[in-house]
């Protein structure tokens, strides 16, 4: 073990050489496949290269430290460079594997620290349009409308009680960093949160594949001065019934009479195109 300084103007970059897989200070790195340990112990995973730098560049969440090796090391530099006070563990890859348990970090993990969570009301009170999930428990999918959220200029997300954790690292890496940037909560008082918007004046929209909904390009017309949340369910069964009758508004995506449905995310993407196509249309739309 030991440990090599580099230099960014006055300060001091943390950059430490460690060889051996059972050193204390990788402590954080043990047992990361375990989502349920890891949300205990307070601390999220970000992993690959671009999630890292974006953590360490573009989040809201402080970085503990980050394990690297050293070819990683060398394209995250500028990101490093920008928190001289956090340790860089630069580590062999065999090490990294072993400590991590898994080896499709592409020779980059980050520790970051999660904070005390948002107040629900107050988030989506602060945001035009946003996004609300209801028992979506695929990680990927949850990642993947993040991705989606920001590419469309959705200011939250809220999530029920069932949903899966943005801050599961493969959440995280399916979102490309998304997860770091949008800010989210979860709303405990389900579905009543989903009235109580509706009474703050928030148009709440249902996402269903039922025929008797009408298409959302003609729900979405009606709603372009508005604050508007969508809401979508389960990635097999949809909204609950509940939640369904706490949202006063409801619209489909229209599809081939040979198709019943479209993934969770999609089905997100293309609303939000929708309604950031009704804001700020392209020239040549």
């Amino acid at each position: 073990m030991g440990a090599r300084q580099g230099w960014r103007g006055a300060g001091t970059i943390a950059i430490i050489a460690v060889g051996d897989a059972c050193d204390p200070r990788l402590a954080d790195y043990r047992n990361i496949p375990d989502p349920v340990l890891v949300e205990q112990r307070g601390i999220f995973i970000a992993e690959g290269r671009l999630v890292v730098q974006r953590l360490l560049s573009g989040s809201r969440f402080p970085t503990r430290s980050v394990m690297v090796t050293d070819s990683a090391l060398a394209s995250l530099r500028p990101a490093v460079d920008s928190l001289p006070e956090t340790p860089v563990y630069v580590v062999p890859p065999a090490v990294m594997d072993h400590v991590a348990g898994f080896n499709v970090h592409r020779g980059c993990l980050a520790i970051g620290e999660r904070p005390v969570p948002l107040d629900w009301l107050a988030l989506v009170r602060a945001a035009r349009r946003l996004v609300i999930l209801e028992r979506v428990g695929d990680p990927d999918n949850v990642g993947s409308v993040f991705r989606n959220a920001a590419a469309f200029g959705v200011g939250a997300v809220l999530l029920d009680p069932a949903s899966a954790d943005p801050l599961y690292r493969k959440a995280i890496r399916t979102s490309m960093g998304a997860a770091l940037r949008i800010p989210f909560a979860r709303a405990h008082e389900w579905p009543r949160a989903l009235r109580e918007l509706d009474r703050d004046g928030v148009a709440v929209v249902a996402l269903t594949p039922s025929s008797s909904a009408p298409c959302f390009h003609a729900v979405a017309a009606e709603l372009s001065d508005r604050r508007v949340a969508l809401v979508l369910g389960h990635e097999g069964e949809g909204l609950t019934q509940a939640a369904l009758d706490a949202c006063p508004l409801r619209a489909r995506i229209p599809m081939a009479d040979d198709t019943d449905s479209v993934n969770v995310a999609t089905a997100a993407a293309i609303a939000m195109y929708e309604l950031a196509r009704r804001r700020s249309p392209c020239d040549d739309a």
